[in-house]
């Protein structure tokens, strides 16, 4: 049984949620956001955990669904499922707040980047997108409580690293999404323009 619960550790979301009904779980101030849902699974008991990152509004639903049936999955190797998707826009692949991701051929992490991997040096690759969407075991995140940032996981700011770093598989899960990622001002515009239209969309009836 899935249970949806706010993890956060900004009073005015918290205040937002307690006025519209929403569980919420304060936490206190983490390097990531991995850190934090491995605070909050302190509270919650499970036997798997999905984190939906804020900044990713309109991931697919189906995307979720994916995720949580793959991390039942998972052998005691693998810690964390992660969702991929193709870069379709080749501004994407060069935009650093885009992390791409390259993966082995038994869908496992190689290396998480904010420049474009691998280099087209002879010809243009097919990129991978990472999402904001994990699901970890409660394994997992017990494990991922334990380890130490590593120098790739800062100097890229890309939390799944540290599992990369310490010799820990992270499986990734493509899917098709093609949702927008909320991480600059411009997006954050182009995020109410999506609204509106959904709304509109609602509104008029139509499918």
């Amino acid at each position: 049984m899935l249970a949806a619960v706010t993890n956060t550790d900004d009073h005015r979301i918290r205040e937002t949620c307690r006025k519209l009904g929403i569980r919420c779980v304060m936490t206190g101030e983490h390097a990531t956001g991995t850190d934090r849902v491995a605070e909050c699974a302190q509270h919650l008991d499970a036997d798997a955990y999905i984190n939906v990152q804020g900044d990713e509004p309109f991931i697919d639903p189906a995307a979720i669904d994916a995720v949580s049936e793959a991390v039942a999955h998972l052998d005691t190797t693998t810690p964390a499922v992660n969702a991929c998707t193709r870069v379709t826009d080749a501004a994407a692949a060069i935009d650093h707040n885009v992390v791409k991701v390259v993966v082995s051929a038994d869908n496992n992490a190689l290396m998480f980047s904010r420049q474009p991997i691998p280099y087209p040096r002879d010809h243009y690759p097919a990129y991978l997108r990472q999402l904001g969407l994990y699901a970890f075991t409660a394994e997992g995140l017990e494990i991922f409580r334990e380890l130490s940032q590593g120098p790739l996981e800062r100097a890229e700011g890309v939390e799944m690293l540290r599992f990369i770093e310490h010799s820990r598989n992270v499986r990734m899960l493509p899917v098709v999404d093609a949702g927008l990622a909320v991480d600059t001002s411009e997006d954050l515009v182009r995020a109410g323009v999506l609204l509106e239209q959904a709304q509109a969309q609602a509104s008029s009836g139509a499918p």
